[in-house]
């Protein structure tokens, strides 16, 4: 193999491999953009929802005449403690999609920074194709078409493998993640309903509130890493079921469980059960996706060993 040909195969493995990257990158920045305009407009939501609670909350707090109705009927007490618990639930859900579309941004930027960077790859790789092009049109040797064949499918391979073990990981810390919450919540279920955990002597309890903090922290930080991994997915074209969302059924996102129909019969004890149930299935489809991308893995990196031995071969002919 000449100079000439060995000097192509190591710059159309290493352009083949960056034009890869350059259209995973630009779908990337696509699917982030899209999240976070969901997001956006869910967050829209929420702060409207925030400012109505928070209206409530005021009307019942100063000088009006549904304070004089509440008043009269013996209720305001009631009511108010209710509107400012449903204020407060509606300030944890912005302050929830505000962290997400954060990290979704951040997420973005780098992106975007480094599609910005490669730029370039798609005339680089066509100029050496090009280049490729011109040299087997004059070479006499008969091993040179093969072996930058072989660098060309050498560079989309490692490409591939990159996307694939960075999902790998994604999937290994959502699985964490998720092993976490689980073991958070089940610290916490000794809480079986509102006006135990609330009311009398349970209230007094620190570490129950500290508790139930962690345990939903903990389901947060899980609801990110599932989001990570869904987009590392849609990178390697994962077939089947992509990441799921950590919901409760219904669509509803995990923080909801905690605030929606706060003051009906829904007890603490019956969401922390529905959120670990639905943490369980979460997790045995992350294992599945751990177990489809490691195949995955296993299989670029088989064909790239056949690859340089078959490149040895050709070479030591």
């Amino acid at each position: 193999m000449s100079q000439d040909s060995a000097d192509i195969e190591h710059r159309l493995a290493s352009a083949a491999q960056a034009a890869h990257e350059r259209d995973l990158t630009a779908r990337r920045c696509g699917e982030l953009q899209a999240r976070g305009g969901e997001v956006r407009g869910q967050l829209t939501a929420l702060r409207a929802d925030l400012a109505a609670e928070q209206e409530d909350v005021e009307r019942l707090e100063g000088l009006s005449f549904t304070r004089v109705l509440a008043s009269m009927h013996g209720s305001r007490d009631e009511r108010l403690g209710r509107e400012r618990a449903e204020a407060e639930a509606s300030r944890y859900r912005v302050a929830e999609a505000e962290a997400r579309l954060a990290a979704i941004d951040s997420d973005l930027r780098e992106a975007q920074a480094r599609l910005d960077a490669l730029a370039g790859a798609p005339a680089a790789y066509a100029a050496v194709l090009g280049e490729k092009e011109r040299y087997l049109t004059a070479s006499g040797d008969p091993r040179g078409q093969s072996l930058l064949a072989l660098a060309e499918e050498r560079g989309r391979l490692n490409g591939e493998l990159k996307e694939a073990e960075e999902a790998l990981r994604a999937a290994d810390a959502a699985k964490l993640a998720l092993e976490r919450a689980r073991d958070r919540l089940s610290s916490a279920s000794g809480w079986s309903t509102y006006d135990t955990f609330f009311g009398g002597g349970a209230i007094a309890s620190a570490v129950k509130h500290e508790r139930m903090d962690e345990a939903a922290a903990a389901t947060a930080e899980a609801d990110q890493r599932l989001a990570v991994l869904r987009t590392e997915l849609a990178d390697v074209k994962e077939p089947g079921p992509t990441a799921p969302q950590l919901e409760v059924g219904g669509g509803t996102r995990f923080v909801d469980v905690w605030f929606d129909n706060f003051f009906t019969d829904l007890s603490v004890g019956h969401r922390i059960d529905q959120a670990k149930q639905n943490i369980d299935d979460t997790a045995a489809r992350v294992a599945g996706i751990q177990a489809r991308l490691r195949e995955r893995i296993a299989t670029a990196q088989a064909r790239l060993a056949a690859i340089d031995s078959r490149r040895r071969e050709l070479l030591a002919s």
